[in-house]
């Protein structure tokens, strides 16, 4: 009875601390770190860049800062978080990586659907798909002659097994029924670069870090992988994967923010309604129509249908993932 009494106590006791620690969130001396799971300068960095400055003011100020974990497809940076101190002051960022995850890895040491606690959608992200400078296409329909005549000669970039750019090469891929040699990297920005060394062909990759490489023409572009037609300035001109004959094809990429399974109720819905008012906020929202990404209005803002639409996702892509027999371990 004693030994049950003192677990009873110690229970109570770590319940009332939680419960002190929730009422005093966000403490001023801390800090809130966003953990990005890939290299810093990648489109799911800027986000949560904008992001950070964005949750400033409505958690009180305190200091919100991002830190790149990056590396083999988003689960080095995803497991620091599933591992950390559930209080509210270690937080993830991520996009289509939590739906692919669990196809895409044979072992991963956490459970995305069971080890975090889901704070909301932020964004939807088309993307894009672009070449190299030197590119001899001018057009899709002239990109699309010259993957026919050069099957298996065609280098198609990728931010790493699980990106959302390794997805959409996947299904572009699937799509044409073309072969290509996936090159992967530690995140979007080393692909961009090389892919304006012209060491690599192709890359489909997000609006968030290919619309100031399209504006500033140091890439190829041909075409964007929404089911309608953007209207950001840079990108207005480009037509549909589906309009140009790549028939059904619509790949659109979500970022989410996530905190450590059993991060505090109280803890949780402050940082849900600081999400919020950041979503509302006009300069993170000039800041993410500028990139081409559109901010999220809609009821996957709200911690339960973040996750519903997740495990919908997962669902989708897993099939997509399956087909490919694309598996990493």
């Amino acid at each position: 009875m004693k030994t049950m009494l003192k677990i009873a106590l110690a229970a109570a006791a770590t319940v009332a601390a939680f419960g002190a620690a929730a009422q005093d969130y966000p403490a001023k001396d801390k800090t809130i770190t966003i953990v990005v799971p890939y290299a810093a300068g990648g489109p799911t960095d800027r986000v949560a860049r904008d992001l950070a400055e964005a949750l400033r003011k409505p958690l009180g100020g305190v200091s919100v800062v991002v830190d790149n974990a990056a590396g083999a497809g988003s689960t080095i940076g995803s497991a620091k978080v599933a591992r950390a101190a559930p209080d509210g002051y270690t937080l993830l960022l991520n996009h289509v990586s939590m739906a692919t995850m669990p196809t895409m890895y044979r072992k991963l040491s956490f459970n995305v659907a069971n080890d975090f606690e889901y704070l909301g959608i932020i964004n939807d992200v088309p993307m894009t798909l672009i070449a190299r400078p030197s590119m001899p296409a001018n057009n899709y329909k002239e990109l699309s002659a010259w993957i026919q005549q050069n099957k298996g000669k065609i280098n198609l970039g990728n931010a790493g097994q699980g990106s959302a750019s390794h997805l959409c090469g996947l299904m572009f891929q699937s799509a044409l029924q073309a072969d290509m040699t996936p090159v992967p990297y530690k995140g979007t920005a080393p692909a961009i670069t090389d892919l304006i060394g012209g060491q690599i062909d192709l890359l489909c990759d997000q609006t968030t870090n290919t619309t100031s490489q399209i504006e500033g023409k140091k890439v190829k572009a041909y075409a964007v992988t929404t089911s309608k037609r953007l209207t950001t300035p840079a990108l207005k001109d480009l037509p549909t994967l589906a309009e140009s004959g790549v028939k059904d094809f619509s790949v659109t990429i979500w970022h989410g923010l996530y905190a450590p399974k059993g991060t505090p109720a109280p803890v949780l819905t402050k940082i849900n309604d600081a999400l919020k008012t950041a979503l509302k906020d006009p300069e993170f929202i000039k800041k993410q129509e500028g990139l081409g990404a559109v901010v999220a209005t809609d009821k996957r803002v709200e911690s339960a249908e973040h996750k519903k639409f997740v495990a919908a996702e997962t669902e989708k892509f897993g099939a997509v993932i399956k087909a490919a027999g694309s598996y990493a371990d």
